[in-house]
């Protein structure tokens, strides 16, 4: 799936640097991000199969409910291009006064990216073209120049790998018991989602086959070994600087 606007979701999660949510929101988003970048929907029961907790309002029109119940994303999917439309993300208290099914942009214009906004609008306008038609074409070749836009100027970050996992666990209504038996007993499973044990490759394998998580945001190190591995680095850059002044 092809996914814009990108900057929808960080004009959302970046100001929320100060609140407590910012945190589960981040990791959610960043989660969902990337299992709905390799989702292959074809209608809206694909999507219904992966996240119990989403609501269909439209035939094309989707809301995703985010730590837990407290945050929705509203999106429009294209199933027959194969494009995601990011169109709204907030509170629950904040949607109830919005139209999940229109749901207006309401983007204001940045000088730098005029052209990228502009697109944005364009293609809102062009959103339920006839398949075949001149601007049907045009919406998909749109789709992917704002794609290949935002990959460089608004990536979204990697979840951290057990967030991911939390999360995944979260849309599917289930806990972390049913990780019982793919990753190993209630110890092993036990240790893993508290950083005490890192994902093997065999863990990894069974996760991503059994709940769909990509295999590319688990065979990554969890942040906590991240931060760790960065602070030594650190630490060794400095004691090679005070050497090389002495």
């Amino acid at each position: 799936m092809r996914i814009i606007a990108r900057k929808t979701l960080r004009r959302f999660v970046d100001p929320l640097r100060s609140s407590k949510d910012q945190r589960a929101v981040k990791s959610a988003v960043e989660s969902w991000f990337q299992e709905a970048q390799g989702a292959d929907w074809k209608n809206p029961a694909d999507v219904l199969k992966s996240y119990a907790n989403a609501s269909i309002v439209g035939p094309d029109r989707v809301v995703f409910n985010l730590k837990g119940n407290d945050y929705g994303l509203v999106v429009a999917i294209n199933y027959r291009l194969q494009i995601v439309f990011i169109k709204w993300i907030g509170s629950h208290a904040d949607y109830d006064e919005i139209d999940a099914k229109r749901c207006p942009m309401n983007i204001k214009p940045i000088r730098n990216e005029r052209d990228h906004e502009n697109a944005l609008r364009r293609v809102e306008d062009l959103w339920d073209s006839p398949q075949g038609s001149a601007q049907s074409d045009e919406l998909g070749i749109l789709a992917t120049l704002i794609d290949a836009y935002e990959r460089e100027h608004h990536p979204i970050e990697l979840p951290d790998p057990i967030d991911a996992i939390k999360f995944r666990l979260e849309q599917q209504g289930k806990n972390t018991r049913a990780l019982i038996g793919v990753i190993g007993h209630r110890t092993r499973v036990h240790e893993v989602l508290n950083g005490k044990r890192p994902l093997s490759l065999n863990m990894i394998r069974k996760l991503h086959n059994e709940f769909g998580i990509p295999a590319h945001v688990l065979i990554q190190p969890a942040r906590k070994a991240r931060r760790a591995s960065e602070h030594r680095r650190s630490r060794s850059i400095h004691r090679q600087s005070v050497k090389s002044s002495v």
